[in-house]
């Protein structure tokens, strides 16, 4: 799916910034959503004087950790019944199966290491409701994970956008590279699963 970005950015604004990271974050229907380049697009729009970058940030970690709980609500209130749900859409259970596997090698630092993992980022939380992580202990790295990922990529798009000059011209290659280092892991550990069911 295509999405223009800064058209996005410049038309809602924050609002459609902090939407964007919410629904991703937790939401079912969330997991196709683009939240690392937007983030980045958004930094570079802030370095511009769109946004205000301290507000941008702020807003964009509340919706990340909340939309996160409400991922973890979803698995634990529904559980298991999610695994018996037909494909359709806006929902495909070989996600939900590989949140699960991640989340079974990585335990509790998958909550973490997912933000910067499409789709395995939205289906997260949900595994961690799913298979009962102690709330106090998923809030503690929802945090973590929520605020390196909001700040660390929106504050590097900032961050260009100040020191390069005509950046704008390079950030669609930027937002390429972006999109490709994203996916790299969740491709490597999809190899990885399949390399062993073969075996």
């Amino acid at each position: 799916m295509h999405f223009d970005l800064l058209q996005i950015i410049k038309t809602f604004g924050y609002l459609g910034v902090w939407g964007i990271v919410f629904a991703e974050s937790g939401l079912l229907v969330g997991f196709f959503l683009p939240g690392d380049s937007l983030l980045f697009t958004a930094g570079f729009v802030a370095s511009q004087g769109f946004l205000n970058i301290a507000l941008l940030v702020l807003g964009a970690f509340i919706c990340a950790v909340l939309g996160d709980n409400v991922g973890y609500v979803t698995g634990h209130k529904f559980g298991r019944r999610l695994f018996r749900r037909e494909d359709s859409w806006m929902f495909h259970k070989k996600h939900l199966v590989s949140a699960q596997n991640f989340y079974d090698k990585h335990g509790k630092k998958a909550i973490v290491l997912a933000r910067f993992m499409p789709i395995v980022r939205t289906f997260a939380p949900i595994v961690a409701g799913i298979g009962a992580m102690k709330y106090s202990t998923f809030v503690a790295y929802n945090v973590i994970g929520g605020l390196i990922w909001t700040a660390g990529v929106t504050l590097l798009g900032y961050y260009l956008g100040q020191v390069i000059p005509d950046v704008d011209k390079y950030l669609l290659p930027i937002i390429l590279v972006i999109v490709v280092v994203s996916i790299a892991p969740t491709i490597f550990h999809l190899y990885q699963d399949r390399k062993t069911s073969r075996r």
